[in-house]
Formats: C-alpha cells, structure tokens, sequence
C-alpha cells in the first residue's frame, strides 16, 4: 500500500510538472511559432503569433502578443501588437467560441472575405485602439484610434463583423469614400442584412454632423434624421460633378435633413452661410420621388461661374406632380428678382405665375447668342410665364462687333412660353419693351420701345420704335417659328441720318446730313453660317436736298 501511494503522488508530482512545464513552454516564442504553423497547415487562414502569455491576475484569459492574420491571395486581415482572448464554460461544447476576444494597437481589414468565415466567435468583439481599412470599390474606409464593441460576434462568409449584432464605435478620425471626419461616434446594430445606425455624430469639415438612419438589404437607406451645423466644406469638383456624385449614391430617402449656417466651395461654385432644409424625399438612379416633400433654403450668396445670387429664398413643396414654388426671391447683378409658379413632372414644364424682375444692372456674357441658341436640359423642356413685369434695369452687351445698352428698361408681358421642345425662344404670348435710352454700336436713340406677339407659327412685332435727335425709326417685323427663324422686316426713318444703317452693319451711303430712309430685310436669325450671309434686301435712302439712293445686299 505504501509502494502504491508512494507511486500515486509521484504520478501526481509527475503531472504537475508536465503542466507547469507546458505552462512555461507554452509562453516560449518556440511554441507561440509552433501553434501558429500547425493552425495555418490545418485551415484557410495563415496565422502568425510571436509570443503567448497568460497571467493569474486574470486565469482565463490568454493573450496573444504580435498576431498577424490572413487568407491566401487576399489582404492582410489582422495586424495587432495583442489579442486577448476570454475563455467562457460554452467553451467545453463549442471549443471555438470564447467569451470575449480584444483586438489592441493594430490593423484590421473590413473588406468582405471570399471563402469560409473565420472559425472563431465570441460573445464580444472588443477594439481597443485599433485602425479601420477598406478598400472595396464601393466603400472606401479609413478609421484611426477606433475603440468599439460588437455583441455578439459570429462572422459569416463576407461579413467579417457579423450579421446579427448590436455595436458601438468610436473613432479619433475616419475618412469614408474621401470624405473626412472626426470624433466620430456610432452605435447601432446589424439585424436580417439590415444595418440600423440608432444615433451617430461626427466633427465634419469644422462643423458637427448628428443623425439617425438605416439601410436595407438592398443597399437602400433611409435617413430619419440628418442635421450637419456650421461646416466649412471644400472640395476640387465642379458643381456638375460634385451634385453627379450625390446622385451616384445607391437610392436614398430623407425624412429630414438640415444644414444649418454652412459654407461650401467647389470649382468655380460656391455658397455662403447656407441653411437647407428637405423632408420626405428620395433620390434614385439620378431622380427624385415625393409624396409630401419640401425644400427650403436660404443663403447670403450662391455662386455658380459669373452667376452669383445675393439673399436668395426658396421654398418648395414637392410631389408626384412635381415641385410648387411657393416663393422664390433673390438680389441679382443689383437688382430684386421674385417669382412663383410649379415645375410640372409630366412635360417638364417650369410654369410660373409671376416674375417681376427690377432695377437690374446686367451685362451680358460675351457668348449670350451662343448660350440662347443651346438645347435645355433633360428636365426642362418648356418655360411659360403668365405675367411678367420688369422696370427700371439696365442691360448691357459689351461685344466689340456690336456693343449695345439699354436703360430704364420697363415692361409686361403675359402668356409667355419661353421655351419649347427644349429649346429657348418666343413661342407664344405677348410682350411689350420700353427704355428711356439705349445706344446701338454707338448710335444714341431715345425711347425705344418693341410691343410684339407670338404663336406657334410666327412673332409678329407689331412696334419697333426709337426717337433719334431730330427724327424716329420706325419698325414693323414678322419673325416665323420655323428652323432657322426667317424674319422679314421693314424699317422707316423720318428725318434722321443717312448713314445710320451703316454703323448697323449695312454698306455706306454715300449721302450726306438727315433724310428719310426706307429698309426692306429678310433673313435667318438662327442661320448656321454667318448671321450677313443669310441677309437679302433693299434701302432707299433720300437726303433733305432731294438726292434718292438705292442699295441692295448682297
């Protein structure tokens, strides 16, 4: 009996100092080695552990120093200086699930993984301290001093953090799809493929950004609150490109958004102090859709180009219809501009009831013609304007060919399609143009004035008129609707100088002092070539002494 337990506690002795051996081996860079080969010949990942320790302070738990982690042909999953991994009794059952595991002071790679899931699970997946990276094409993330806490944490096949969590994160900065920010702070869960983000805020671009949203299965997302505060944002694109972007984003619908006192710069675009408001609204495939939306804005300056809004107000009611234009008001180049009406969805008709446009001081851009004669956009395809008002402005053109100015410009107008099938004319209504001066290619004229109507066959301008120092121009004219725009006009000037045609562009007169003149012309307005070259036509001219005159062009 003796020599029984005698052997008995040497077996025992025997056991105990297999285990402590194993427990000092085991903490040796030799085993960490060992472990990390035998694991990586035996699955789909390629583990790498330079040491591994374990302290009585906290017995169930084993740490893991200088962890690497990845799949063969794919980036880098892991890097971090310690994983600490806590063992739970589950773990009797289910070896591969531990009660928590914490990734500190490393890399981890969010980039969905083909192939099989990692064979591992926790109750918690804790990050201390670690950076976030991204690089699939439609999701760019680059996160810096990320503290987070994912439970549970089972992942499956290309969903790396699970897809039946509740999380919270918290990053010292991060950069999404070139977009930076800061302090940023997330908590949500991820339930069904269905990522719920319950409350998020970041410091972006100097302001403060706070919202709550989700987004569905189908990559969708609905923002049930969105407010960004004093940002200051600066970016190299065009208005163009920097409004493509926003619409290239997969589909969207905003219960609320607002930007409150925020300045925004772009390539030749900018706004300032900017307070935006839009409900119910979603964007798709580069459209919108509302049953009960609205947008309100007003800002101290828009500026797109050389166009520049000073104190622009909107608001707007949207739906399936289109949009309501309850109020549109604005300063510009000096003067006030203000209108009401609808965009119609339909026919995509800019409708408006009023436009009453006053004290302006505009000069007209060196390719006016140019613009005037370029197809609208998709969604603009006609411009009616049932009265419109103007007084008081001053236009200007400062093309050396033919300089023009026009001062005290007043005038009404009513049922006035100024764009049709796309294109921007007078395609119907009536409209009537007075001035207390104006000079023509340095030619001074007083009162002129133009009253016309238009169909859907041809302008008839039933007044063409200007007084000159001792005399008066007289005018009738018939523009068709046709391509091209033929016009034919007819001109009469009583007692005024022979040669005022010819600083218009006709040849010289070679008379001399007043007479009378007589102008008979027809032509294209819209002509491909040269607007001289389409001109056919006649003038009598014939001085105070009796001398007549006749010229033909060409």
């Amino acid at each position: 009996m003796k020599f029984i337990g005698k052997l008995l506690i040497t077996l025992l002795l025997l056991i105990v100092l297999a285990i402590v051996l194993l427990y000092v081996v085991g903490q040796t860079r030799w085993a960490a080695g060992w472990l990390s080969h035998w694991i990586s010949d035996r699955g789909d990942y390629q583990l790498s552990v330079e040491k591994i320790t374990h302290s009585w302070s906290k017995p169930g738990q084993l740490s893991l120093e200088g962890v690497t982690l990845a799949r063969a042909n794919q980036p880098q999953l892991l890097a971090a200086k310690q994983v600490d991994m806590a063992f739970s009794l589950r773990q009797i059952t289910e070896p591969r699930y531990f009660d928590s595991i914490t990734l500190r002071d490393g890399t981890l790679n969010v980039q969905p993984l083909q192939g099989a899931p990692l064979p591992i699970q926790a109750d918690v997946l804790q990050l201390s301290n670690m950076a976030l990276q991204s690089n699939d094409e439609s999701w760019q993330l680059n996160a810096q001093k990320v503290n987070a806490g994912i439970n549970p944490w089972q992942p499956t096949a290309g969903h790396l953090l699970g897809d039946n969590n509740q999380f919270q994160f918290s990053a010292g900065s991060m950069v999404v799809n070139g977009i930076p920010a800061s302090q940023v702070l997330i908590q949500g869960e991820i339930k069904q493929n269905q990522l719920i983000l319950s409350d998020f805020g970041a410091d972006l671009a100097q302001g403060d950004l706070t919202g709550v949203a989700s987004r569905a299965a189908d990559g969708s997302w609905l923002v049930e609150r969105l407010r960004l505060s004093n940002v200051r944002l600066q970016v190299p694109m065009t208005l163009e490109q920097f409004w493509g972007r926003f619409m290239a984003l997969p589909p969207i619908t905003l219960k609320r958004f607002d930007l409150i006192n925020a300045r925004l710069e772009g390539n030749a675009w900018a706004a300032n102090d900017l307070d935006l408001s839009m409900q119910n609204i979603t964007f798709q495939q580069g459209d919108w859709s509302s049953q009960d939306g609205a947008i309100n804005f007003t800002a101290d300056d828009l500026i797109n180009g050389n166009f520049h809004l000073i104190d622009p107000i909107m608001d707007m009611q949207l739906s399936p219809a289109g949009i309501a234009i309850g109020q549109f008001s604005t300063r510009w180049e000096g003067g006030l501009l203000r209108t009401t009406g609808n965009w119609l969805r339909a026919n995509k008709r800019l409708q408006l009831d009023e436009v009453a446009v006053s004290a302006l001081e505009y000069t007209l851009p060196s390719n006016w013609r140019e613009l005037w004669l370029q197809p609208l956009p998709s969604w603009l395809a006609e411009v009616y304007v049932a009265k419109m008002s103007t007084n008081r402005n001053l236009i200007i053109d400062i093309n050396p060919d033919f300089p023009f100015q026009l001062t005290s410009l007043d005038g009404n107008g009513s049922n006035l399609l100024l764009a049709s099938d796309h294109q921007w004319g007078i395609w119907s209504g009536s409209l009537k143009l007075n001035a207390g001066g104006a000079t023509f290619n340095k030619i001074d004229v007083r009162r002129p004035s133009l009253a016309l109507d238009a169909d859907a066959q041809q302008i008839n301008v039933t007044e063409l008129s200007a007084f000159m120092p001792d005399g008066l121009l007289d005018a009738k004219a018939n523009v068709s609707q046709l391509p091209g725009k033929p016009f034919m006009l007819s001109l009469n000037g009583r007692s005024v100088p022979v040669n005022t045609l010819q600083q218009w562009g006709w040849q010289h007169v070679p008379l001399e002092g007043d007479g009378n003149l007589q102008l008979q012309l027809k032509g294209l307005l819209n002509s491909d070539g040269p607007f001289k070259a389409s001109l056919r036509g006649q003038l009598q001219a014939t001085s105070k002494d009796g001398q007549t005159l006749e010229q033909q062009v060409p």
